[in-house]
């Protein structure tokens, strides 16, 4: 096994693992991204996202896919992280773990301030997973979220 940064050429593959986690969190027709977004978006002029991929066997089985985040407190970055998914047949073998680490070790290179994401209350695997690695849950936030319709008409609307 090895994680490494993600080259233009894997592109397809973590679009595909983006996929299937849409799958397992139950939101199949969601995903809307295209390779060309992807590609734009992680290796374009101005990337503001980053990937990291698990390979075993030359074949890449799972993914993290992070941006930077700030902390007015802290008064230093932080990572971000949007998305990791290991494929259901690669699970057990520390991918996800090592992949995690691979955020960790950055954040303390970089003397950034935390490593955070959100879970769905339903995925108690994933929950267990991040507890026993020392991650702790914020359960005195509500992530809020402006999408859609409301977004459109309260950002199009006349300040």
């Amino acid at each position: 096994m090895q994680i490494r940064p993600a080259r233009p050429e894997d592109v397809p593959v973590i679009l595909e693992l983006i996929h299937d986690l849409a799958i397992y969190e139950k939101e199949p027709h969601a995903v809307k991204n295209t390779v060309q977004d992807l590609e734009k978006n992680l290796f374009g002029e101005h990337p503001a996202i980053f990937a990291h991929v698990a390979e075993d066997s030359g074949a890449v089985q799972g993914f993290a896919l992070w941006f930077l985040n700030y902390s007015t407190w802290e008064g230093v970055h932080g990572i971000y992280l949007e998305d990791l998914y290991v494929r259901p047949e690669a699970r057990a073998k520390g991918m996800g773990k090592a992949l995690l680490r691979t955020l960790a070790k950055i954040a303390v290179e970089r003397g950034y301030a935390r490593v955070e994401w959100c879970v769905l209350n339903w995925n108690q695997p994933s929950i267990r997973f991040y507890k026993g690695i020392g991650a702790v849950p914020q359960d005195e936030w509500t992530t809020f979220r402006l999408t859609g319709d409301a977004l459109t008409a309260f950002g199009g609307a006349a300040a």
